[in-house]
């Protein structure tokens, strides 16, 4: 089964570098990013982990938690853990969970056999506080992440699901939205005082609304 966005994600317990993890029990209320890595102790997984290790002060003021998957044994993952903070000068602060029955690699998808039958692709799943699947993306074994547009994405997600608003090409955070074409111009106008320019009448900025 693949999942596709507006799936509730499925539930699962596995072993992780921090003990027994029950995914829904762990994620409780929050945002979690997913992500999958084709192996412990490869490079770019080392590079990867450490930049999250860096920026999870970001995803916690965000109502975000983070975890990570590869296919090897939770006695793997903490030793890697001590490579990952001595060479990118970190503490990994997250869980990595351990997938050597490719349980999780499969109820996810993770596996692309295409690509290799028996590593877990870049996957990265970003699932909302009700479970359900908001995005994926899925990059190779060969090219690391940018998980400052995973960022820019869930701030995306967080606004848009509060306001009738989308968010254009290379938005950032406090960059000018789109008005949803639901809302008619006038109404626009009422709902978002900051003010509305009509580019097209299908097409209308406004300021971003809780900023």
């Amino acid at each position: 089964m693949t999942l596709q966005l507006g799936d509730q994600v499925p539930n699962f317990t596995q072993q992780s570098s921090e003990g027994e993890i029950n995914f829904y029990d762990w994620a409780g209320e929050s945002w979690v990013v997913l992500f999958s890595h084709p192996a412990d102790y490869t490079p770019v997984c080392t590079t990867e982990l450490g930049s999250v290790a860096k920026l999870k002060g970001e995803f916690d003021k965000r109502g975000v938690k983070v975890i990570a998957l590869s296919v090897d044994s939770a006695e793997s993952h903490n030793g890697w853990i001590g490579d990952i903070n001595e060479t990118q000068g970190v503490a990994v602060n997250y869980p990595i969970l351990a997938d050597e029955d490719k349980k999780v690699s499969d109820l996810y998808g993770m596996i692309h056999p295409n690509a290799n039958a028996k590593l877990t692709v870049r996957s990265v799943f970003v699932i909302d506080p009700a479970k359900k699947l908001r995005l994926t993306i899925t990059y190779p074994p060969s090219t690391g992440r940018n998980f400052a547009e995973i960022l820019r994405v869930i701030d995306s997600l967080q606004l848009t699901d509060n306001y009738s608003v989308a968010t254009p090409v290379d938005w950032k955070d406090g960059d000018d939205v789109v008005v949803s074409p639901a809302i008619p111009t006038e109404e626009a106008r009422q709902r978002f005082p900051k003010g509305v320019t009509e580019i097209k009448p299908y097409l209308r900025m406004t300021p971003q609304p809780n900023k």
